[in-house]
């Protein structure tokens, strides 16, 4: 999951913001030289546009075609070239990580496909439409790496990234399609822990690598917005309730349990669940579109609050999470 990551954090944002919505409209007056027309004034470059954009709709996707590409390039050289090839092969990882990993493919699928749908949208092309543009260049991103790794000895075709890749992506889908908005959105956290250090080979030896393949500082949340689901509620649309998902002591990918061989520490893998509060900055009432697409972008990452944490049956509280 480390390397969807790290493209999904290199991949290009887009943006996101409310178009004008003006509208021409005429007055009753019989006379031809009485009419009145209102022109729908020109979109600013961060808000969208209320009819097709051509231009827009060219570059954007030269950019993801560009984005998707040199991606794909950079990482067969970076990745997979040091890696033995095989003839196509499948491997069942499913229960391998604590499914974390799958977890993270339920994210950078919803992300992917976000992104692609704003981005169209952006050019001028109808929700409906665009949130298929971006389905399509969520499963078919997602499905170029897969075939990657079905043609490597170390990996293979994983059924059960194909199965987080498509719930991710419908995941968004159906939201936009029942809402025509998301109120459930996907999030993530790190924090850098001390079981990287007994395994720096496989989880990172350092920040960065970390920050990609040790499970056990990443976290995946999914953010609710209650004042959402309710017409008149009073809750701030912005204020959001938080699950979250993690592992603990969690240092082979297949295995429960790992003894470090230098300090004969015993770590056995424990699952973690959390509740906490969030933002969803894409609700925040601000007017200028280039300020509401920055802060849109906010929504990669869970805002660090005061958390609740079960873990091993065990409930605790942490006065600041991230």
């Amino acid at each position: 999951m480390g390397k969807r990551l790290f493209l999904l954090f290199f991949l290009f944002g887009s943006w996101n913001s409310i178009p004008q919505n003006t509208i021409p409209a005429t007055d009753k007056a019989s006379s031809a030289s009485e009419l009145e027309v209102f022109v729908l004034p020109k979109p600013t470059f961060f808000a969208k546009d209320w009819r097709f954009n051509r231009n827009r709709f060219i570059w954007s996707s030269v950019g993801i075609g560009s984005a998707w590409g040199g991606s794909m390039i950079g990482l067969n050289q970076v990745w997979y070239s040091q890696i033995n090839k095989s003839a196509w092969n499948t491997f069942d990882d499913s229960k391998n990580w604590l499914q974390m990993d799958k977890v993270g493919h339920f994210y950078a699928a919803y992300k992917i496909n976000a992104l692609a749908t704003e981005l169209y949208e952006w050019s001028g092309v109808k929700s409906k439409n665009a949130v298929w543009y971006g389905v399509g260049l969520s499963l078919g991103f997602q499905t170029t790496l897969e075939l990657l790794d079905a043609h490597t000895e170390e990996w293979g075709w994983s059924w059960g990234d194909v199965a987080g890749n498509v719930l991710g992506s419908a995941g968004y889908l159906t939201q936009k399609l029942i809402w025509n908005e998301q109120r459930i959105i996907p999030k993530f956290s790190y924090t850098p822990t001390e079981f990287a250090e007994i395994r720096p080979s496989v989880l990172g030896g350092t920040f960065a690598e970390s920050l990609l393949k040790d499970y056990n500082g990443q976290t995946y949340w999914l953010s609710v917005s209650p004042g959402a689901f309710f017409k008149n509620s009073k809750i701030p649309k912005w204020a959001c309730i938080s699950i979250g998902y993690s592992a603990h002591e969690k240092l082979v990918g297949s295995e429960a349990f790992y003894q470090d061989p230098i300090t004969g520490l015993e770590n056995n893998e424990q699952r973690e669940f959390l509740f906490s509060l969030d933002i969803d900055f894409s609700r925040i009432p601000v007017k200028r579109p280039w300020v509401r697409a920055i802060l849109k972008k906010l929504n990669y990452l869970k805002i660090p609050f005061p958390a609740l944490m079960l873990r091993d049956g065990k409930l605790m509280a942490r006065p600041f999470y991230f």
